[in-house]
């Protein structure tokens, strides 16, 4: 049996985006922005930790090392970036930019599982990646046009659907995992 901790990476994915939301919407003009910095601290050390483990040692059965692993590679440094940046209050529009080609990443990995019947609901799981991704995309329009609420609406909602299907996917998989895992021991004791 191998190692599988994607329902923490999935916990985190949904916390990581409903705080991404929330800070879209209600965060990009607070006075007090670094109330956001424990946050996405803790999303961005948690992303990057289990996606570096996973992409390096590549627990999981094929290529769902690169559709975890990677893809929370990319979600780690960027909320552990901002974290960086709004604790030095920094300007947030270069995170924006690799934002953009971590969704693009994010929309061609949601496409692909689509494409090759990956996960067991492999539409649901597409979706949630492709929503991700179209909010990494549209992250330097949304810093641009921060003043326009129903545009940060928008964006909040993308992110928010994004996380109710991730949440969705994890209830099922924590379910599996914990009847999957019931019987398992480490090697030791074997």
């Amino acid at each position: 049996m191998f190692i599988n901790y994607i329902t923490l990476m999935l916990t985190n994915l949904v916390a990581g985006l409903v705080l991404l939301a929330a800070y879209v919407y209600w965060g990009l003009d607070d006075d007090r922005p670094t109330r956001w910095i424990p946050g996405f601290g803790v999303v961005g050390a948690i992303a990057l930790v289990t996606g570096l483990h996973m992409t390096y040692t590549w627990p999981v059965i094929g290529s769902y090392n690169i559709a975890y692993g990677e893809a929370s590679v990319l979600y780690g440094i960027l909320f552990a970036g901002a974290a960086v940046a709004l604790a030095q209050r920094w300007e947030l529009i270069t995170l924006a930019i690799y934002g953009f080609f971590a969704g693009v990443y994010s929309l061609v990995l949601g496409v692909r599982i689509i494409n090759l019947g990956l996960t067991l609901l492999p539409f649901v799981s597409g979706m949630g990646f492709i929503l991700a991704g179209l909010g990494g995309v549209c992250a330097s329009p949304m810093l641009h046009f921060s003043k326009s609420k129903p545009f940060r609406l928008i964006g909040a909602i993308l992110l928010v659907l994004a996380a109710l299907i991730f949440a969705w996917i994890n209830l099922f998989a924590l379910w599996g995992h914990m009847a999957d895992y019931g019987e398992w021991q480490p090697l030791p004791m074997r």
